[in-house]
């Protein structure tokens, strides 16, 4: 039997003109409460994770890839409309539009099923066909499996994003993919309501 970890939130992905790309991690649920993190990667290719602790940088470097690992405050919220997130040198500020197409078929799906390991290894074939880039299931680093199950996605209509101090340049498509994982995130900047399960076998 293995370990699992289970974090449920949100993930907002956005892309910039500058070549700035940020997935932000909004979980109101995970085995460390509620906590916010986010992903950068710069125009360089340059990987970079904001972390609020040294534990959960620790275990979110042991899934994903990255070049350098900041911890640091990392506060971040949204309503219905909107998206606010100050992560040391990342500021995003963004609009929240209406739910795309690929959210309302998600929407369709009963909760307990969307979420499932089983079903999301099933239907990644057809999510990289919908979501370029975008897989439901894959092999994560330490022998790790992991899965995102997604019941929402809205669009992001506009967003304001500042790194280091300076303008990052116009909301853009999330081009070329984010290179963290296995997945990127959709090309369109959207905000998703997703359940991500981590899990390792052998102990």
């Amino acid at each position: 039997m293995g370990m699992r970890w289970i974090f449920d939130g949100h993930i907002a992905g956005i892309g910039t003109e500058s070549g700035l790309r940020a997935v932000v991690g909004l979980w109101q649920r995970s085995p460390f409460g509620p906590f916010a993190d986010a992903m950068v990667q710069l125009a360089s290719g340059r990987r970079i994770l904001l972390a609020p602790t040294a534990e959960i940088g620790d275990l979110i470097a042991s899934v994903y890839n990255f070049d350098e690992t900041r911890v640091l405050d990392v506060a971040a919220s949204h309503g219905g409309q909107w998206l606010r997130v100050d992560a040391g040198p990342l500021r995003i500020r963004a609009a929240i539009g209406k739910r795309t197409r690929l959210g309302s078929i998600a929407r369709l799906v009963p909760g307990p099923v969307a979420v499932h390991p089983q079903w999301l290894r099933a239907i990644s074939p057809l999510a990289a066909l919908l979501s370029p880039g975008v897989r439901t299931a894959g092999a994560a680093k330490g022998g790790r499996e992991e899965y995102y199950g997604v019941t929402d996605l809205h669009r992001i209509d506009s967003a304001s994003v500042g790194w280091d101090g300076g303008d990052a340049g116009p909301l853009s498509a999330i081009r070329p993919e984010v290179t963290f994982g296995f997945s990127s995130v959709p090309p369109v900047p959207s905000l998703a309501r997703v359940r991500t399960t981590v899990i390792r076998f052998g102990g």
